[in-house]
């Protein structure tokens, strides 16, 4: 690609872009271009959200540019106040370092492990000394650090505010210092830490990185960030079947911006396919792209015959959670508690009066309608179409 083709297709999807022309200057001088992303490893599971920036990386290195995976240890301490009305708990290097390798595992499903270059921000920010830490503050100034919006909005509601919070920013654009980054992406949430990168680099005698960001994603329900937290996100490790069932569960709308930000397809090809006029189809090819992306064109392939073997043939699920009870009888609300399918008895028979609960195949009419589990005897109960769980009594 030329400059211009190659600056259309990196920023594709992209919401913000400081500046097109930086990265069209670039992508001129005929190198490869070493590319930063940031990843504090606070939890262990990767969801799809988090891919829609890895795909952007992946665009990257398809074009030979040095992407570097910077995993945060050393930030992972300080926490990123990012989007917080209160100060983050700082992660142990335990819990950095499990998650920083399940980090890697999930994240070469997206990225090429063979173009991929990992780094630990410790390297050059343990090295930093309390020294390199003064001049690095000495880059910045506190009315800088609240044009921040979270750190704004907590300064006026009078909520505290840690000194090590604004250090997160300043060690973030470090780590771009220290790579000589020419670009650095990051989520639509990161923009202000990235543009730190930019000003302070001039200090160092580096040239301002280009900034580049990505959209959030929403999650299943269409409406919130994706959280596995909140409950409406798609794990990169989930079963295939699980991934698919939860995809054709999105709506229309959502599935179009997910073809947009978890898939390689043109906006032209995307255009075409909603053109057909056959949402179905659209969706159910999508679930198998993405199933695939994770798993393998032949576990998309699967998950989808299951998907219409349960769904549209009204058959239970191959494989199902199993719950091993006392043989007792229980009422049908106690056992949705039971079995971990209901947080209460009053939301279990919420479920069953709004005839969502199955027993067999068979509705449950009421909430206290008795049913025994024996061993030997197994009870599939289903709540909707996507929950499933194999119930049977133990030896006693």
């Amino acid at each position: 690609m030329n400059p211009s083709e190659a600056v259309a297709h990196l920023t594709k999807g992209c919401v913000d872009v400081v500046t097109p022309d930086a990265l069209k200057a670039k992508l001129a001088l005929g190198r490869p271009l070493t590319v930063k992303v940031g990843f504090d490893p606070t939890a262990p599971d990767l969801h799809l959200g988090h891919t829609v920036l890895m795909r952007k990386m992946r665009h990257f290195q398809d074009l030979g540019h040095r992407v570097v995976f910077v995993i945060g240890d050393f930030t992972g301490m300080i926490g990123d106040p990012t989007g917080r009305s209160k100060i983050r708990p700082p992660l142990s290097w335990d819990e950095i370092e499990r998650n920083a390798e399940t980090y890697k595992k999930q994240a070469f499903k997206i990225l090429d492990a063979g173009k991929t270059e990992t780094r630990f921000n410790r390297e050059w920010l343990g090295a930093l000394g309390s020294e390199g830490f003064v001049r690095l503050a000495a880059t910045y100034n506190v009315a800088r650090m609240l044009e921040r919006r979270d750190f704004r909005q907590r300064y006026e509601a009078g909520q505290p505010i840690s000194i090590h919070e604004f250090l997160y920013p300043l060690a973030q654009a470090y780590d771009s210092v220290a790579l000589k980054a020419d670009v650095e992406l990051g989520g639509t949430d990161q923009l202000f830490n990235l543009n730190v990168g930019r000003d302070i680099m001039p200090t160092y005698g580096l040239e301002p990185q280009v900034v580049m960001t990505t959209p959030l994603l929403e999650g299943t329900d269409g409406v919130q960030k994706m959280s596995k937290s909140i409950g409406n996100y798609v794990g990169v490790t989930e079963p295939p079947e699980v991934i698919f069932a939860k995809l054709l569960g999105i709506s229309d709308e959502l599935m179009w911006r997910y073809y947009a930000l978890l898939t390689d397809l043109s906006p032209a090809q995307i255009e075409a396919e909603n053109a057909k006029g056959q949402p179905m189809a659209s969706k159910l090819a999508l679930a198998r792209r993405i199933v695939a992306d994770f798993h393998g064109v032949k576990a998309g392939e699967e998950a989808e015959a299951e998907w219409r073997r349960v769904h549209q043939g009204g058959q239970t699920p191959t494989e199902m959670r199993q719950k091993t009870l006392p043989s007792q009888a229980f009422r049908a609300h106690e056992l949705l508690v039971a079995i971990g399918e209901a947080p209460s008895k009053s939301e279990a028979v919420r479920l069953i009066r709004a005839r969502a609960v199955k027993i067999n195949g068979a509705l449950v009419e009421s909430p206290t309608q008795e049913l025994r589990v024996t061993r030997g005897d197994k009870l599939v109960v289903s709540i909707g179409t996507k929950r499933f769980v194999e119930v049977e009594g133990d030896a006693g």
